[in-house]
């Protein structure tokens, strides 16, 4: 790929032909990645190592932490993040091998409803993660978990563990929903944006 393609890619990921999606932007690119990168590294980096069973042997623990974390939420989260890009990045890609201006993508049909089509993936993508993130994580986070340890030990079948800093996760937890609700928000004002402007309400940039 020429640099000229990869200089219009960049350009159309980093501004996108509408205000609310260079704001989306500037949200998903530094507050919600900064958020997860820096807070959540402080709040989950270390809580397999702090997480512990009655009786507290290191089998038992990891055994117990992999019943109760399936997936760690940062790798989740990480995974979200990386998804919902995905359509927004196919589309510039697209417009940079096709030589689309940003200022061109609102003027000719096919190229808003192909834009309209990434934007519409970018919430289902986000509405899909969040209900995942409910079945996994649900909207809170209890200082103790009862562990089934029936396949590990046969002298006792349940077990009682102890979440570290389980109110700091809570609050993180219902933070990473926010945001989520708060992205789509953002994509259905997006869609609204581009229709005024094609009707003729807004003036196109």
């Amino acid at each position: 790929m020429s640099p000229n393609y990869i200089r219009s890619f960049s350009e159309g990921c980093l501004r996108p032909p509408t205000v609310i999606g260079q704001f989306h932007t500037l949200f998903f690119g530094s507050i919600r990645m900064f958020f997860l990168g820096v807070l959540g590294f402080a709040v989950y980096g270390n809580e397999a190592l702090h997480f512990s069973c009655d009786p507290d042997k290191r089998e038992v623990n990891l055994f117990c932490y992999n019943q109760f974390r399936p997936i760690t939420p940062q790798v989740f989260w990480a995974l979200q993040l990386v998804i919902v890009l995905v359509p927004g990045a196919f589309f510039h890609l697209y417009a940079a091998c096709k030589n689309i201006k940003q200022e061109d993508i609102l003027q000719k049909s096919s190229y808003t409803g192909f834009y309209i089509f990434s934007v519409f993936l970018r919430i289902v993508l986000e509405v899909v993660a969040f209900w995942l993130q409910i079945q996994l994580f649900g909207f809170k986070v209890n200082a103790v978990y009862m562990c089934d340890v029936g396949a590990l030990e046969k002298k006792f079948n349940v077990t009682r563990c102890m979440v570290p800093e389980h109110f700091e996760k809570t609050i993180f937890l219902i933070a990473m929903y926010t945001f989520t609700v708060i992205t789509m928000i953002l994509c259905v004002a997006e869609i609204f944006e581009i229709s005024c402007r094609r009707l003729g309400f807004l003036k196109t940039q």
